[in-house]
């Protein structure tokens, strides 16, 4: 629970910087291989997973939003994430996918 609050502070306080400024989105690439994060997305919508992220009615809307999804699914694989690799993950998916600013 201390870690949802400082990311919400956290996410409040860069509100006009760039959404994840402090993630490496290079990192967080390896991080969604490392974790395997598109097993489950595959199960879900088939394909190589990525419509998750893009299908109209997605989860996701906001940079808030993402580190919430994020803190599920990190349960759902059994892991907790540090601060960092979730900042990293989220750079990722930011850049890759999502284009939150």
């Amino acid at each position: 629970m201390k870690n949802y609050f400082f990311l919400l502070l956290f996410a409040a306080s860069t509100a006009h910087a760039a959404p994840f400024a402090d993630g490496n989105a290079t990192n967080g690439q390896k991080l969604f291989l490392k974790y395997e994060c598109s097993s489950c997305h595959i199960g879900k919508l088939g394909g190589d997973g990525s419509a998750i992220f893009t299908r109209i009615n997605r989860r996701v809307n906001s940079a808030d939003n993402l580190i919430v999804q994020m803190e599920q699914c990190s349960g759902a694989i059994g892991k907790q994430l540090t601060m960092q690799e979730k900042l990293d993950l989220a750079a990722h998916l930011n850049q890759t996918y999502y284009h939150f600013k």
